[in-house]
């Protein structure tokens, strides 16, 4: 037992500082989206489930709205598909690293797979003598307490604090261009960020702001597994 207290222990404290950038951007968009409900006509309890069972925050914003219309399960449904497709690449991407992991663990890997665990995981270099699969879940568990944490307090205070939100979304926007610029300084080559890059411009300029999203990740999906061997021999990840 105390062993693997020990080892989850090494684990977190491994996770920990690799979650810190998360912590800033969600405690923010947390908290305004508790708000958000807040002024809706919502109880801090509605903010504090919904992060806390839901966990996905465009559709929990959505969400509101929703609650306030009348009852549509089958609009609710086609729109949380419509929002959350990207996370089935996300999965996708996502099978060779949790092979191997305890299967206890991967039912909640599966279920709090947000954009930032996913980024966080899919790049991150696990220092060496540490579990992968406590590496997994703690960053999994670290990013939805974040989540939760801020929605919560946003909740109980959106009705007592002026907080203005207007801008508050740039927020997850700058922290992927980090992510994203720390990963093009561990590549090798740039081939797969190049292409990443031009593919989505070009999904952006024939599908438009609003569409282009799905079918860039399909492009860069397809492409980038019919030049995983070439890529490969060159040491570049696909």
């Amino acid at each position: 037992m105390k062993k693997k207290q020990h080892i989850a222990s090494r684990a977190l404290r491994a996770a920990f500082p690799k979650t810190l950038p998360i912590l800033a951007g969600f405690l923010f968009l947390g908290f305004s989206y508790g708000m958000y409900m807040n002024v809706s006509g919502f109880s801090f309890l509605y903010p504090l489930f919904m992060s806390l069972l839901v966990f996905a925050g465009s559709v929990e914003f959505v969400a509101v709205s929703m609650l306030l219309g009348a009852f549509d399960p089958v609009q609710a449904l086609l729109m949380t598909i419509m929002i959350n497709a990207r996370h089935l690449f996300y999965g996708i991407s996502m099978l060779d690293k949790y092979r191997g992991v305890d299967k206890k663990k991967k039912p909640y890997l599966i279920f709090g797979l947000c954009d930032e665990t996913f980024s966080i995981n899919y790049t991150a270099v696990i220092p060496e003598g540490i579990d992968r699969g406590w590496f997994y879940f703690f960053v999994t568990l670290l990013n939805q307490i974040y989540w939760v944490g801020g929605a919560t307090l946003g909740g109980l205070f959106g009705s007592v604090i002026p907080f203005e939100t207007e801008g508050l979304d740039f927020v997850m926007t700058a922290l992927f261009v980090v992510i994203f610029l720390d990963q093009w300084m561990k590549e090798k080559n740039h081939f797969s960020s190049l292409t990443g890059l031009a593919v989505s411009l070009i999904c952006l300029l024939i599908f438009g702001s609003d569409h282009f999203m799905i079918p860039a990740m399909i492009s860069i999906l397809l492409l980038l597994t019919l030049l995983q061997k070439p890529l490969g021999k060159a040491g570049e990840p696909a």
